[in-house]
């Protein structure tokens, strides 16, 4: 009898836990469907395609500089395989799968280290923030329309490093990675096979906060292939020092900009 009693209590107490876990209370349904693998339309390209950047004249000068002249620049490192940073892993460089759960928003890009966590559990922002090239993410679904089911996922990102680049240009922010990057993720009223990202980046590089709505299909096979990427694999990109080479095609060190002088070479003999 103690313990038929005991078994009692113990289920008892597992029906309470599990009547107040916040995972057992997810009813999916309420929310928009963003299953599937999901493509950039018009592929990744630039940032934002004729439409002039609102640098600052101290960034735009910057920007200027790094025209014509070879390199990579100082912006843009993603030839060493570092992650392409916030903003510009919207951009989407591969295939890209939304998996949504009760705290948190993933989106996985298998491209170097695109993917991100946004966390939608009402957390507050972490102390101290670590700064990453993604940043940290905080969302919160929104019912815009009142239906009594979730349309658009509302997301702020902040605590970067750098260095970071709107896309493969050079396009700069500013070196003191303050940037603060807000999102809204919905799929398009009247196709919901395309997603639309709403992003607007808060940066000192530029005059006014810029807004620019990225845009995805969504792939029609039920059950598609996923591409491996494997960055370092066949990479002939070599940094040493601060200076940037290349391996050319018979094995040697070239230089990557016009007059650059070969690396100190004072360990060999």
């Amino acid at each position: 009898m103690v313990y038929r009693s005991l078994i009692g209590a113990l289920a008892g107490a597992g029906a309470l836990c599990a009547t107040m876990s916040p995972g057992l209370a997810w009813d999916d349904s309420k929310y928009p469907d963003f299953s599937g693998q999901w493509h950039t339309i018009g592929g990744p390209g630039r940032w934002a395609r004729d439409v002039p950047a609102p640098l600052t004249p101290e960034y735009q000068a910057i920007f200027d500089a790094t025209k014509g002249v070879g390199g990579q620049g100082t912006s843009n490192m993603t030839y060493l395989c570092l992650s392409p940073g916030m903003p510009r892993v919207v951009n989407g460089y591969s295939d890209i799968e939304f998996v949504n759960s009760p705290t948190t928003f993933h989106i996985l890009v298998d491209h170097i280290y695109d993917n991100r966590r946004i966390f939608t559990d009402g957390r507050p922002w972490p102390e101290p923030l670590v700064p990453t090239l993604l940043g940290y993410s905080i969302g919160k679904w929104i019912d815009t329309t009142g239906s009594g089911k979730y349309d658009t996922l509302e997301v702020e990102t902040r605590g970067f490093r750098g260095p970071r680049a709107f896309d493969a240009t050079g396009l700069p922010l500013h070196h003191d990675n303050q940037t603060i990057i807000k999102e809204k993720y919905y799929l398009d009223a009247k196709n919901p096979n395309v997603s639309h990202d709403e992003v607007t980046v808060i940066d000192h590089a530029l005059t006014r906060p810029w807004t620019i709505v990225k845009n995805y299909q969504r792939l029609a096979d039920p059950r598609p292939y996923y591409h491996e990427e494997n960055c370092p694999e066949g990479n002939v990109n070599v940094r040493v020092g601060n200076d940037d080479y290349m391996i050319s095609s018979d094995g040697y060190l070239m230089p990557t900009e016009k007059g650059q002088k070969a690396p100190d070479l004072r360990y060999f003999k």
